[in-house]
């Protein structure tokens, strides 16, 4: 990832919304007035009483090509302001649901944004804020300098690994995954066993996103986590690092008694690609949900491998046409000819796209 600032496109991509959205939206957007208004002004209301207009105030210093000092410590003084606000108040009602983006924020996670934006003169007090009494102020001063992205974070970040408080340290490790420097894995490793279990599925995330091989086994030891959401993510995680030593771990929790978790480990054991997974991915074929069954046909093919065959043939007859979908495409990419028949019977499917990646499929079989 470049170092320096974050790019507001990138922090858009973070919430789910396409870089593209902040000029489609411009024209509508809440902050359309603010944008003319001094930094004076701004750093003025960036001290209102009225929670919203705090918000817009470090929302509009944001977008501020340059921010001059005074900006700068009126948004490092609006990092423990944790009062809840409509997302609303800086970004336009239609963008919402269109892009994914969260319905609430606050003054101080957009100040933490703003000053991520502000480039390398907010590294200092962003980095001091991590000592605030205030675990909102180091929580979001974590958040900004993830979104920073600046390597001399690093070490204060890791210090903070073991804050008191859960939801910084859930923030720090997030930070050390976004930062993507090698010297954050063995303390995520260790934080692997934290108490939390909102910082262990963080911690997770981290380290597939850091994709470093060392994490492989601790990661694999940490799939049978009592959290469900902490399992899917180390699934995530394997998957995103692609270690044939992760297949055993993965395996272990196709079965698993959450369906998020065994549809996140089919996608993993196709994600690592090794034939090792097969037999599971077989398993998976058989699951009562259809989207599992759907990220196993999905996984197959990846995989590539022929012994495949035999299920996905069955799971081309699957009552769910996504996947009968993925199904066909599976055997497209496997390429082997046993498939011929079911794919032209199914070039009779009665959903469109069935018949439309059988023909691919079959396509694909012909070739080899």
């Amino acid at each position: 990832m470049k170092r320096g600032a974050i790019s507001l496109t990138w922090v858009l991509l973070l919430a789910g919304m396409p870089g593209q959205a902040l000029a489609q939206s411009s024209a509508t957007s809440p902050l359309a007035v603010w944008r003319s208004l001094d930094v004076e002004v701004l750093v003025e209301r960036a001290r209102a009483l009225d929670p919203e207009t705090r918000t817009r105030a470090a929302c509009a210093l944001r977008e501020r090509r340059t921010v001059p000092p005074a900006g700068i410590a009126a948004l490092v003084a609006l990092l423990p302001d944790d009062t809840t606000v409509p997302v609303t108040v800086c970004q336009a009602e239609g963008d919402l649901d269109r892009y994914g983006i969260p319905r609430t924020t606050s003054p101080g996670r957009e100040a933490a944004h703003a000053l991520a934006e502000a480039g390398a003169v907010a590294f200092d007090p962003l980095a001091l804020a991590l000592e605030h009494t205030s675990p909102v102020a180091r929580r979001n001063a974590a958040l900004g300098l993830g979104m920073l992205d600046d390597a001399r974070a690093v070490p204060p970040l890791i210090a903070h690994l073991a804050d008191q408080d859960g939801p910084v340290r859930a923030q720090v490790a997030w930070a050390l995954g976004a930062i993507d420097d090698a010297r954050a894995v063995p303390p995520l490793i260790a934080s692997l066993a934290d108490r939390d279990g909102a910082v262990r599925e963080k911690v997770a995330w981290s380290l597939g996103a850091l994709d470093d091989a060392r994490a492989v086994e601790p990661l694999s030891r940490a799939i049978s986590d009592v959290e469900p959401r902490v399992r899917q993510q180390v699934a995530w995680a394997l998957g995103a690092i692609g270690d044939a030593r992760a297949v055993a771990a993965l395996a272990s929790v196709i079965g698993d008694a959450q369906p998020e978790v065994r549809k996140q480990a089919a996608w993993a054991l196709g994600a690592v690609g090794d034939p090792g997974g097969v037999d599971a991915l077989s398993r998976a074929l058989e699951d009562t949900q259809p989207d599992v069954r759907k990220q196993a046909a999905w996984g197959q093919g990846a995989i590539g491998d022929a012994r495949a065959v035999p299920a996905l043939l069955r799971v081309l007859q699957d009552p769910q046409p996504a996947v009968r979908r993925q199904a066909a495409w599976a055997l497209g990419a496997i390429g082997d000819r046993r498939a011929t028949p079911a794919l032209t019977t199914a070039l009779h499917d009665e959903d469109r796209q069935v018949r439309k990646h059988a023909a691919w499929a079959l396509g694909q079989v012909g070739g080899r």
